[in-house]
């Protein structure tokens, strides 16, 4: 899985934080209040987000409403999940990035392992 570009990003975070359909006419609106984007650039954004498996879309009266198909926790695990990928050590790798976090990540590292032997258990 390949990173989000910039502009990807930026509609996603949008999408992710409104959690609500959206349409490119709200998003540019959003994005222009910090620095100037066209409609048509941001339209053919999310038409490829779309083509890609990113998002949804409905139509509503005469516009398209966009939506994620993953949270952004899935997209970052996803990340996470390509990143150890390219290790030839996933252990190490792993022990790396734990030594890299701080009490609070670490406290919920272990709650996460924890809920996750219990499903498989279950």
């Amino acid at each position: 899985m390949r990173r989000l570009g910039e502009l990807e990003a930026e509609i996603m975070d949008r999408l992710w934080a409104w959690q609500r359909p959206t349409t490119v006419r709200e998003i540019v609106d959003d994005i222009n209040e910090h620095r100037p984007v066209a409609y048509t650039t941001v339209m053919t954004v999310a038409s490829i987000l779309y083509n890609k498996g990113w998002l949804l879309r409905a139509k509503e009266g005469r516009a398209w409403v966009y939506s994620p198909v993953r949270s952004r926790e899935e997209y970052t695990a996803a990340l996470m999940e390509d990143a150890l990928g390219t290790s030839e050590d996933r252990s190490a790798a792993l022990a790396h990035f734990v030594e890299q976090m701080g009490p609070e990540e670490v406290s919920a590292l272990r709650k996460a392992l924890r809920a996750a032997g219990r499903r498989t258990k279950a």
